[in-house]
């Protein structure tokens, strides 16, 4: 049967892309479709416009905080306006930057979202594309938890709070994630007077305890009222914005407020039981090869539920390209690829491969190794002495998992992410020179560590003995 195109891909976001763009590279003849804007959240109202703003917080931040060290009068520097700056910028990269990946892609943009006909076929803009394959990339929405009344209320979520035309002067946050916290401190920052208010009676509660403690005591710090163990109950229009009564009967109120409590999936407009695609409300479903209950339609990224980061997403759209086009036995399991990730706040967390509590949970036997940045001279002097870096790993130096907790983290968990996924031990990574002095030298620092306790042992101090 002859098709319209090789590769139909609904859902231009990260996973989207790199199916695309890969593919017209590949001299296949491809068809993107994308119903918002290319690039999806994570361009648009996601990662990048987050980091903008928290930059820009940070900057703020710095400023206010050397001021206040030397005593100075110096009044709190302006934030401008930042929201068209943010606007500006993404208005570059998507016209300037992004549009020219897919010159080799025909494009279907702003149309609508993509509907199955067939297991073949799509309807779009009132015309039916066919393809061999079709990757579904069609991501997530925010979550909208049942609030009494937030229907009533002009709330915030991530797809609109880039897009405000001032800092308020008050918000409420709901929700203790990733993405709770970095907004609730970047708004913080920029002068909002911010109320965080979480179910769990910490935040991160699904990210290593130390990590969350050290950024509730720095919110704290900064002045967010944390408020944690309730809930929103009920949400109503107040003369100053919004007013919400929590779990535990507290009012809080505030001029906006953001919700920021998960993901959600929504797959109606797709009519995806047209196509014999099988899905539930945890995603759509997929085996090791990212293949559906169709085995020429694949779905990658948040749309099936598993890691919901955009490189997890560029990650699995590259490997069901290619596992569309190899045999059986060459084809790659993507589940096994380790998964590293970051929380861009102040200080950064950073975590890859088994938690403490999944190692006790498995009864695998392990040791903890850990460096503390105040304990190393060039974080001190560089003033971002909160933080550390911590190994679970086995006695012989195999790596289960890695934490790392302060500046640079984001950058330094890549190397312990390769180090697990190639079975890298701890004294080959010692061996390593690491430049001086980074803070990625604290990841020499901790194999250093695990060496030296290993030099403890008596038989040990017996063998160098006769050996020296």
């Amino acid at each position: 049967m002859k098709y319209d195109y090789d590769i139909i891909c609904i859902g231009l976001g990260p996973a989207g892309m790199a199916v695309s763009i890969m593919g017209s590279e590949m001299g296949l003849k491809v068809c993107g479709i994308e119903k918002n804007q290319i690039g999806g959240e994570c361009m648009n109202c996601g990662c990048i416009p987050s980091k903008a703003l928290l930059r820009i917080a940070k900057f703020r931040h710095s400023i206010t905080g050397f001021a206040k060290k030397r005593l100075s009068e110096t009044p709190l520097p302006e934030v401008g306006d930042i929201f068209s700056k943010i606007a500006d910028d993404l208005k570059y990269i998507n016209e300037k930057k992004t549009l020219n990946m897919f010159d080799k892609v025909d494009l279907v943009l702003g149309e609508g979202a993509a509907k199955f006909v067939d297991d073949h076929t799509v309807e779009v803009g009132g015309r039916k594309i066919s393809g061999k394959r079709i990757f579904i990339a069609a991501g997530t929405k925010p979550a909208i938890l049942p609030i009494e009344g937030i229907e009533n209320v002009d709330y915030l979520t991530n797809e609109n709070v880039f897009k405000l035309d001032k800092v308020p002067a008050s918000l409420i946050v709901s929700g203790g994630g990733a993405i709770a916290c970095e907004l609730a401190q970047a708004y913080q920052r920029l002068g909002s007077k911010v109320t965080l208010i979480q179910r769990s009676g910490h935040i991160l509660s699904k990210n290593d305890p130390q990590a969350a403690e050290i950024l509730e005591e720095t919110l704290k710090e900064e002045g967010i009222d944390l408020r944690t163990g309730q809930t929103i109950k009920s949400a109503r229009k107040s003369d100053i914005g919004v007013e919400v009564t929590t779990s535990k009967g507290e009012i809080v109120e505030a001029e906006k407020i953001l919700l920021a409590s998960g993901r959600a999936m929504n797959f109606d407009a797709f009519d995806l039981e047209a196509a014999g695609v099988k899905y539930s409300n945890k995603g759509i479903q997929v085996d090791k090869y990212l293949r559906t209950s169709k085995k020429h339609i694949y779905a990658v990224g948040d749309c099936n539920g598993y890691h919901l980061f955009s490189h997890s997403a560029m990650h699995q759209g590259m490997i069901a390209l290619m596992n569309s086009m190899m045999p059986g036995v060459m084809k790659m399991d993507f589940r096994k690829y380790v998964v590293p990730s970051t929380i861009f706040t102040e200080p950064q967390i950073s975590q890859v491969g088994t938690t403490e509590q999944e190692l006790k949970d498995k009864g695998i036997k392990y040791e903890t190794h850990i460096v503390r940045y105040d304990g190393y001279g060039a974080a001190i002097a560089e003033d971002v002495e909160k933080g550390y870096v911590k190994v679970f790993c086995s006695s012989a130096g195999r790596i289960y998992g890695v934490v790392i907790t302060g500046e640079g983290s984001g950058e330094m968990i890549n190397q312990w992410a390769m180090a697990i996924q190639y079975k890298i031990r701890m004294h080959k990574i010692m061996m390593l020179q690491h430049s001086f002095p980074t803070m990625g030298f604290l990841s020499k620092r901790v194999t250093e560590t695990w060496m030296m306790a290993k030099m403890k042992s008596p038989l040990i101090q017996k063998i160098c003995k006769f050996m020296f």
